[in-house]
């Protein structure tokens, strides 16, 4: 039977091996979901480009602090499209949500991975905040808040800098910080963050499927609990 003969009857070509051998000698069951589910199936879903799913992966590899496994992505990340300035400045944006350690230590690797693909640091925007808005006065809600200076900086460093940057698109700022949420299992930030999502030029289709394609990065629990607020904000926005 030909390959196109098969296809035509519904029989599944093999999946190029993508686990390392030493998995399949010591995990075979592993290497094969490796290669045949998560490579073979969810990689090429057409729900989610392959320049996304790179940009989902990478940011869910960060905030987890998974550097073993930054190297093989952030390579696969520029294969599939991701500039270099934009993976530069997904490590910088999830500084602010993951935490400076988890950005730091991708750094590093992100560094190893340019050098090995010939990438200068001349493609990652040298751009920095000269004109970040200087501290200013409490405002009265700030000033009531448990933690003022918190409120301070979330408005004057995060809103106003931040997120205003270009190097990074306003959909995938959203996107990475969705990652994030999901990953970290902080469903109580998650409403927001989906409505700047759409707001942001997300889809429905694109959203739900990051959940999917981060079930297998981010394991099926955190997946799962992020549902109930995908819908009620699918809802709220008449996507249901």
């Amino acid at each position: 039977m030909t390959d196109s003969v098969k296809a035509q009857a519904g029989v599944r070509q093999p999946a190029p091996r993508m686990a390392k051998p030493e998995v399949h000698a010591a995990a075979p069951a592993l290497g094969w979901y490796t290669d045949e589910v998560l490579f073979g199936e969810c990689w090429e879903r057409s729900a989610l480009c392959k320049r996304d799913r790179s940009l989902v992966t990478v940011a869910a590899l960060i905030t987890s602090c998974y550097t073993a496994q930054m190297t093989g992505h952030f390579g696969r990340a520029l294969t599939n499209g991701v500039r270099p300035a934009e993976i530069a400045e997904t490590i910088t944006h999830l500084a602010f949500y993951a935490g400076w350690p988890c950005a730091m230590s991708a750094v590093a690797v992100m560094q190893q991975v340019f050098a090995s693909n010939g990438v200068g640091l001349e493609q990652v925007s040298p751009t920095t905040s000269k004109d970040l808005p200087l501290s200013r006065p409490l405002t009265t809600q700030q000033a009531r808040s448990v933690a003022p200076a918190l409120e301070e900086f979330s408005q004057r460093v995060l809103e106003e800098d931040l997120w205003q940057r270009t190097e990074l698109a306003p959909r995938d700022r959203s996107l990475v910080t969705i990652v994030c949420l999901i990953v970290q299992s902080q469903t109580e930030q998650l409403t927001e963050q989906l409505q700047r999502g759409l707001a942001n030029g997300l889809t429905r289709v694109e959203i739900a499927e990051t959940v999917t394609h981060l079930a297998f990065y981010a394991g099926w629990p955190r997946a799962r609990a992020a549902l109930p607020v995908l819908e009620a904000v699918f809802a709220q926005s008449g996507l249901a």
